[in-house]
């Protein structure tokens, strides 16, 4: 059984990954993001692929974001004693979840059942 000292110490270790992983994705967004290409200063045979580059970043850009706004979230349930407890069902987030996604907010039964059900929605939206 953990002492209070262990959960003060593992809770504290989680978020010293968190803010380090977030500053370095803060440090990281808009870097990857191209000039807008000029018209006229591509080839017509090369807008294709300079738009689709463009497409490419702003998506690595986007998930960025996202992953920042969950960070922000895992840090604010670290501040109301939420950490580690799944969202959907309340049971503990396992400790290898969370050393490999420190940010997750549900378990990997939970998150399972979401990315099923996204997947069903998604079938039928086709």
């Amino acid at each position: 059984m953990k002492s209070e000292l262990d959960v003060i110490s593992e809770a504290e270790h989680y978020r010293e990954v968190l803010l380090a992983k977030k500053s370095q994705m803060l440090a990281e967004i808009g870097s990857r993001l191209p000039g807008p290409a000029e018209p006229g200063r591509v080839s017509v045979d090369d807008q294709v692929p300079v738009a689709h580059d463009e497409f490419i970043c702003l998506q690595i850009e986007r998930l960025t974001y996202c992953t920042l706004k969950e960070i922000d979230a895992a840090l604010d349930r670290m501040a109301t004693g939420d950490y580690g407890v799944c969202a959907a069902c309340g049971d503990a987030i396992s400790p290898r979840r969370l050393a490999a996604i420190p940010w997750a907010a549900n378990c990997i039964r939970c998150q399972e059942h979401r990315r099923k059900v996204v997947d069903k929605l998604d079938a039928r939206a086709a």
